[in-house]
């Protein structure tokens, strides 16, 4: 009997036993790795490679603050630039920190209305904006019409489209916090109670049958630019909301482009809106359904083209 009984101690183990399961566990727990931070932090280092190399080199998002792009582009629209439709340049990268470089790798010269990342000479803030003219070409502006190498591009009839918010900055509706820059009479209330912008549009056709529409206000100090000949490696820009766009006409010290950019300056095209927010949410969960724009996600940033 009292030799089973030490068989059983054997076979369980106490915690006398150097050499029992106990002992055994003790052993492999004290033998059990740490957290390799080294090995930790080189997987983030190159995590984080990777998501600046693709924003470098593949697509990166953009997020619209202004409503210079209007009607196509509202201000808190989140869309996706690709980044070699026209090669690289020293402003590929996603923060810019290189120097002016002069060229780009597999350069190729983006295509008359696509619409384009700009950085302006000298900043290092991208503007987005749509490409009108190319090397080469005369351009001038005159009483708001885009005269491309002696002929005027066509304009189609005035019209207006009811946009339900669009983000822009002054003239504020205090009963729901809706905004339209467009004129005295552009915030008006719809039939179902709610504060529209009442936007007068103009349909501009370029000579390559591209088309998309412009923000028509009348008179403004950007409706008339003396010609000019784009220099070889230059793109001429302009916003679609003509009369609220710092772009090619609008010189450097005044926020804009300062005429026509060398090609360098180019970060990318843009494809589509991923989803949109109207910055009327807040904290409170209730209003987050207030927080985004039905219907915008998927919208193609390509001009249409005539048959």
């Amino acid at each position: 009997m009292s030799e089973d009984l030490a068989l059983d101690k054997d076979e369980i183990g106490t915690p006398g036993d150097k050499d029992g399961p106990a002992s055994e566990t003790a052993t492999a727990a004290a033998k059990r790795p740490g957290t390799d931070w080294a090995s930790e932090l080189r997987g983030i280092f190159w995590l984080i490679l990777a998501v600046l190399g693709f924003h470098t080199f593949i697509a990166k998002p953009f997020y619209i603050p202004s409503e210079s792009m209007l009607p196509g582009l509202l201000v808190g629209d989140q869309l996706v630039v690709s980044k070699y439709p026209y090669g690289w340049s020293f402003v590929s990268p996603t923060f810019h920190l290189l120097p002016f470089i002069h060229g780009r790798l597999l350069g190729r010269m983006p295509e008359r209305g696509d619409v384009v990342i700009v950085t302006p000479p000298g900043s290092k803030t991208d503007y987005i904006k749509r490409l009108i003219g190319l090397p080469g070409d005369r351009l001038e502006v005159r009483r708001g019409v885009v005269i491309l190498n002696g002929v005027p591009v066509k304009r189609g009839p005035l019209h207006y489209v009811d946009v339900p918010h669009y983000g822009g900055m002054p003239q504020p509706a205090p009963e729901t916090g809706l905004t339209c820059d467009l004129g005295p009479d552009a915030l008006r209330t719809a039939p179902d109670g709610s504060t529209i912008c009442h936007m007068p549009l103009v349909t501009e056709t370029l000579p390559n049958g591209r088309h998309y529409e412009t923000v028509e206000l009348g008179e403004s100090a950007g409706d008339d630019y003396p010609e000019v000949t784009i220099p070889a490696g230059h793109v001429f820009m302009m916003g679609d909301n003509r009369d609220r766009s710092a772009d090619s006409r609008v010189p450097l010290d005044q926020g804009g482009l300062g005429g026509p950019v060398p090609w360098e300056y180019l970060g990318g095209r843009a494809e589509f809106i991923t989803f949109s927010k109207t910055g009327l949410g807040s904290w409170n969960p209730l209003t987050w359904g207030q927080s985004f724009r039905g219907g915008r996600a998927g919208t193609s940033l390509h001009a249409a083209r005539d048959q």
